[in-house]
């Protein structure tokens, strides 16, 4: 049982993994998504734990996944709401409506495609 317990809890090293990956998902969606602008690799690595972070607070309070594909159209708009306001935490992000709206989609794309969650 113990075992069962220890494969499921990912080590440090897959968690930092995660956010590299998820930080070069941000900036190939500043390139692609006009409205969202990231301003480097470091701004976006602290981007993807910030986002990481509302969607832990988010999924624990509202019980709502937020994966852009996660929970239809709840779980994308939940989704863009959380790339707007990684704006007014991080600086160097920034985001416009029609910008958190379009990268939610592209990002929720980008997730079918590589393994891991970026929202």
């Amino acid at each position: 049982m113990a075992d069962l317990y220890e494969r499921k809890r990912p080590g440090l090293l897959s968690v930092i993994i995660k956010f590299l990956i998820n930080s070069v998902v941000l900036l190939i969606v500043s390139f692609l998504v006009p409205g969202f602008f990231v301003a480097g690799f470091a701004t976006a690595l602290v981007a993807a734990i910030v986002i990481a972070i509302l969607d832990y607070f988010v999924e624990a309070i509202f019980k709502i996944d937020a994966t852009p594909f996660g929970r239809g159209l709840s779980g994308f708009i939940v989704a863009a709401v959380i790339i707007y306001v990684t704006q007014f935490i991080v600086a160097g992000v920034a985001v416009s409506f029609w910008g958190a709206i379009f990268a939610a989609l592209v990002i929720g794309l980008i997730n079918l495609i590589i393994p891991g969650r970026v929202i």
